[in-house]
């Protein structure tokens, strides 16, 4: 028994080692392709244990995550204005088909990549050839991002990639493009905001004028209406003074005498230079020689006393 102890022992590492060659485990990450003598015999994308053939078949992985292709240096590419444009993009992909991906780029992924950058900048220099700088920059850019997604996908099916996503990052103007778009642009805001400024000029000036008729026209309607209001007031008090001193003429004309009297006499430092004859002086006559005689009977009664 002790004589076959070793040879148990010999036999177990045999199988073992025949059983460890011969499973092998896939990631939920990765794609395995199954090679038998170079050739391919099986491709696995799902997760788990699995069998090969020792000795004669072998394993190779690849990952199955969305990858990133980013460019290190921004693309230089041509409007339909003729003007260069530097374009910073990124790329995502993955690995959808790997017997296919291992056919077309040797499963090397810096080849995949340099194939995609191709694909996806030829896509490019056509979208950009239709389009001016302005439609590039903001006016269509999420269209040209759509567009370049699905014909660069299109393209990368036939090496087994997949195109999740194409996204520009930035889109600048060369230094000296952009000087020259920028006074451009200056000249055509200033162009701008200088005829709105006269339009609103002319504008203003319209409202004012305006303003000043309806103004002219309410004052005139308005002393129009003052004057006809005072005619009318005039008119009734003429009317009632006529009415009132016509029931005496004598009374009216001797009111009109104090009036003229308390007019002239009004301040102290007054001269008038008047014939003592005067219609002017007719109720200061009359007063005076009506009441002379009052004054000499009160003289006689003095005396009588």
């Amino acid at each position: 028994m002790r004589e076959r102890l070793p040879l148990l022992a010999g036999v177990g590492l045999f199988v073992f080692a025949i059983l460890s060659m011969s499973l092998f485990t896939v990631d939920q990450r990765q794609h395995a392709l199954v090679f038998q003598l170079g050739e391919v015999k099986d491709q696995i994308s799902d997760p788990g244990l699995h069998f090969k053939i020792p000795l004669i078949q072998n394993v190779r992985y690849f990952d199955k995550r969305i990858l990133t292709l980013d460019t290190t240096e921004p693309e230089r590419f041509i409007t339909s204005e003729k003007k260069n444009v530097l374009v910073d993009l990124f790329v995502k992909w993955r690995i959808v088909d790997p017997k296919l991906y291992y056919v077309s780029v040797g499963g090397d992924e810096t080849r995949a990549k340099t194939r995609l950058e191709q694909t996806v900048n030829a896509g490019l220099r056509e979208e950009f050839g239709k389009r001016t700088v302005h439609e590039v920059v903001s006016g269509e850019r999420d269209k040209i991002m759509d567009d370049m997604r699905i014909k660069a996908d299109l393209d990368a099916r036939k090496i087994g990639v997949q195109i999740v996503d194409v996204r520009l990052k930035r889109v600048d103007l060369p230094s000296e493009v952009s000087e020259s778009v920028y006074r451009r642009m200056e000249a055509e805001r200033k162009r701008v905001a200088n005829e709105l400024r006269s339009q609103g000029g002319a504008e203003a000036e319209k409202i004012k004028a305006d303003a000043d008729k309806q103004r002219e026209v309410i004052v005139a309607e308005a002393y129009r209406q003052a004057q006809i209001v005072k005619g009318e007031g005039d008119a009734k008090a003429s009317a009632i003074y006529a009415q009132a001193f016509g029931q005496s003429p004598e009374f009216y004309a001797f009111y009109r005498s104090l009036e003229a009297y308390r007019n002239s006499f009004k301040s102290k430092s007054d001269v008038m230079v008047v014939e003592p004859s005067s219609d002017f002086f007719k109720y200061l006559k009359g007063a005076g020689a009506r009441s002379a005689p009052a004054s000499d009977a009160a003289k006689g009664a003095k005396g009588t006393k």
